[in-house]
């Protein structure tokens, strides 16, 4: 049975059972209770494509062996395959250690996936280079010279949306595509400030949802879990700035207006109040218009990939209407197609 990747099987699966073999890199393994004090083992597994969670029960034939899975290692799931609003359910499961043909393929992610963000990664690059502002475009060249190998393996999130290894550079490229697009729409923006701001707006996230080289499962960082992504960010955008001031480029720029040092305060400010509201975590909240518009890019692109992989995933309780999966607010109604002139 050819493996398939797990973004294939939150697509085939549903309530009718899908008999389908799948590797998965184990990313954590913990025991939980039942209301009935039964214990169970909640296992999460990972590819390059993303991540679910199995539940594993205490009369399963199969408890004791998941039970003593070690954590980072791959392994081939064989199972019959459902999926509902909890999850998965896999019936009949086996699962064994892949050859090492499997394990060079596996940890070459998926074909497709890597070509979507090796793709999006050169139009990062290509959208950098336009900026005019030679301290802005020297602040994004150095990001890419020390943390572009990290950047390009760093997830955008832990659950809701892009969270998988890459995942960091498909929504920052998406959003520079909609940052470049809506610039010349609204002059009023600082094209250039904008577009920096979405590169380093969740640059912290290098050490909140980081990957390892090899290696699909996400790493804990104590940086990461003490401090957040946004403060991280602040600091790193300071140190690369600080960088940048030691350098010989440093005289040139003492003449440019704005000054660098107004410079360095928006692009903080873009880092600060990028989630709107204090609630979601923003220690300030959007006071520019650059400010602004980058917020509403960030939450437009995160909201509609949340919505493109649950129309894959969820089931369609009524005609056209879908269940809701969290974190969306409500049922999905099928989109309306684009229309087409008559023959």
């Amino acid at each position: 049975m050819t493996p398939i990747t797990i973004s294939e099987l939150k697509e085939l699966a549903g309530e009718t059972p899908v008999v389908a073999a799948i590797h998965a890199q184990l990313q954590s393994r913990a025991t939980r209770k039942t209301k009935a004090d039964k214990p169970y083992l909640e296992l999460a597994f990972a590819d390059s494509t993303g991540h679910f969670t199995l539940k594993v029960w205490s009369d399963s034939p199969i408890y004791q062996e998941a039970d003593a899975m070690p954590t980072g290692e791959v392994f081939r799931l064989e199972a019959k395959w459902t999926q509902n609003q909890y999850g998965f359910d896999a019936r009949d499961i086996t699962f064994h250690r892949p050859d090492d043909e499997a394990l060079g393929d596996f940890y070459a992610g998926d074909a497709a996936t890597r070509e979507k963000q090796d793709l999006d990664f050169a139009e990062i690059q290509r959208l950098c280079e336009s900026i005019v502002d030679p301290r802005l475009h020297a602040l994004c060249q150095l990001f890419f010279t020390q943390l572009g190998d990290r950047f390009r393996r760093t997830a955008a999130a832990k659950k809701n949306h892009h969270a998988r290894r890459g995942g960091l550079v498909e929504h920052v490229a998406q959003m520079m595509r909609s940052a470049a697009a809506l610039c010349p729409v609204y002059p009023e923006l600082n094209r250039d400030l904008v577009l920096t701001g979405v590169l380093f707006h969740d640059s912290g996230k290098l050490w909140e949802n980081s990957y390892p080289e090899h290696g699909f499962a996400q790493t804990l960082s104590i940086h990461g879990e003490m401090l957040g992504h946004i403060p991280l960010g602040i600091e790193l955008v300071n140190k690369l700035w600080r960088d940048l001031m030691e350098s010989d480029d440093t005289a040139a720029w003492a003449a440019l207006k704005p000054s660098s040092e107004d410079t360095r305060l928006h692009l903080l400010h873009l880092i600060g109040s990028h989630h709107g509201e204090h609630a979601f975590g923003s220690p300030v909240l959007p006071r520019t218009p650059e400010a602004f518009a980058l917020h509403y890019i960030d939450n437009l692109d995160a909201k509609l990939e949340m919505i493109r992989v649950a129309y894959t995933q969820t089931q369609e309780i009524a005609p056209n209407i879908f269940e809701r999966i969290f974190p969306l607010p409500t049922n999905l109604v099928k989109p309306l197609v684009s229309f087409v002139l008559p023959g």
